[in-house]
């Protein structure tokens, strides 16, 4: 059965932290489906202005849990996570995906939802350094590394460690890709 992956995300995400992580799970055969707050699209952010747009498949209000889905894909940039964190169906959708234990990947600034959703304390994570000290904060283990896996929970710092970053959700969602395949930043 395919694996079904949704990725969380708003207007202001780092571009390339959904664009090359979505192509690298599309690749070893995984769905993903973009949901956001409105209908239409989203518009990235790519390093110093406004990037491509995205076409969201769905609303969070038309989600009612997360059946069907076998894990959670949270891009950073700085808007993206900061605006989701303050609308409430969102966190919640990240508290479900953690109760029901289905993987859930942040990176750069997105372990900020983590936090939100009061899913941190004594977990080790990982993320940009601005928002380190609020992970430690909310509880949390914070290190600096290319990826930081704890239970369900996979987290990364930047757009260089996609690869890895997306290298850590395929296998743990029991998905090959190989190496070389994997687009980068």
């Amino acid at each position: 059965m395919t694996k079904r992956v949704m990725i969380l995300a708003t207007d202001g995400f780092e571009q390339s932290e959904l664009i090359k992580p979505k192509a690298n799970l599309e690749k070893a055969g995984i769905e993903t489906e973009v949901v956001s707050l409105e209908e239409g699209s989203i518009r990235g952010w790519d390093q110093k202005d406004w990037g491509e747009s995205v076409a969201v498949d769905k609303t969070v209000d038309a989600i009612e849990n997360c059946d069907g889905y076998d894990a959670l894909l949270l891009p950073g940039g700085q808007m993206n996570p900061d605006i989701l964190r303050m609308n409430e169906r969102a966190v919640a959708i990240v508290r479900e995906f953690a109760l029901a234990d289905k993987p859930i990947a942040a990176i750069c600034h997105a372990p900020w939802l983590l936090a939100e959703a009061g899913l941190i304390d004594g977990k080790t994570v990982t993320s940009w350094p601005s928002i380190r000290t609020d992970l430690k904060n909310a509880g949390a283990n914070v290190v600096d590394q290319e990826v930081a896996t704890d239970g369900k929970f996979i987290t990364s710092r930047n757009p260089d460690d996609i690869p890895a970053f997306s290298k850590a959700l395929i296998d743990m969602l029991g998905e090959t890709v190989a190496d070389s395949e994997l687009e980068a930043a």
